[in-house]
């Protein structure tokens, strides 16, 4: 069995992983049956992450890693053993997760492992967002108990939002593993036409490519502001807090600047215990 492949992941470790994270935090204010539905979800993305991104062995074998997870979502589904993905039987049944989101969210991942990303097109980039963020969005939105128009909705734009924003500030990181998430249009707008991650990220025209993409991320929290305005059915304390940090992140990226050499911006514990006050959630 793979490191990947554990069969029911401890609780305990599951939030060791994800302790000291923003989503770590806004799981914590949800009440247990809905935290541990969270965490597994959590465990999932991990597993499928850890696939695409950690390098262990060639594109082809974790791509069979990946099918091997498809095939064990099938299974569950269809009522037989689930082989990696057993752990995720209970939620299921209790919340009714919808077996195309899990799907979707291993085409994104299989999306980095087919080739490393470089400057896609508007079009694949969002194709990307979709899959690796708002997917994991639609599957939380079960778990909050909202309806399926508004939390779908919700599920769109808070995800593209979230990943845009780790998009932009996860930049040398991500041109370290040889991937440019950064649009092609915004490329070609600021004439930066060598999309060698390294090369493209030391033009200094690469503030005005991020600062495109940051309003771009900007819109879509506003669009998820609006409905949560509108105080749909369910827990919407976990996604309001989210959209709160995430947001904070990217302005404080914003007022820092995207020109070279960058530091990696992090919401430290004050400003964590502000934005908790000032939204209510103490």
């Amino acid at each position: 069995m793979s490191a990947h492949a554990e069969s029911v992941p401890a609780t305990k470790a599951v939030e060791k992983k994800a302790s000291g994270s923003s989503f770590y935090t806004a799981m914590r204010v949800m009440p247990k049956a809905q935290r541990e539905a969270m965490y597994a979800i959590y465990a999932f993305c991990r597993a499928v992450d850890d696939i695409a991104d950690d390098g262990q062995g060639t594109r082809a074998e974790r791509a069979v890693q990946l099918d091997t997870w498809r095939h064990d979502i099938e299974a569950l589904y269809a009522g037989g053993p689930g082989g990696n993905a057993d752990f995720l039987a209970p939620q299921i049944r209790q919340f009714g997760l919808r077996k195309a989101d899990f799907l979707a969210v291993i085409d994104g991942m299989e999306m980095d492992v087919i080739e490393d990303i470089r400057a896609p097109d508007f079009a694949t980039l969002d194709r990307y967002c979709d899959r690796v963020a708002s997917a994991v969005g639609r599957l939380s939105i079960k778990i909050f108990g909202m309806d399926e128009g508004p939390g779908d909705r919700l599920a769109h734009h808070l995800g593209r939002a979230l990943q845009l924003t780790n998009i932009v500030r996860d930049l040398d990181e991500d041109a370290a593993i040889g991937r440019l998430y950064l649009p092609l249009e915004l490329l070609r707008e600021a004439g930066i036409a060598d999309h060698q991650p390294a090369k493209a990220l030391a033009d200094p025209a690469i503030d005005q490519v991020v600062r495109g993409l940051a309003r771009l991320a900007h819109e879509h929290y506003r669009l998820a502001q609006d409905i949560l305005r509108r105080r749909p059915k369910g827990l919407l304390r976990a996604p309001r807090l989210m959209g709160a940090v995430y947001a904070q992140i990217l302005a404080k990226m914003e007022a820092q600047g995207w020109a070279p050499p960058r530091t990696r911006v992090k919401v430290g514990k004050g400003e964590l215990l502000l934005i908790l006050l000032r939204h209510g959630f103490m």
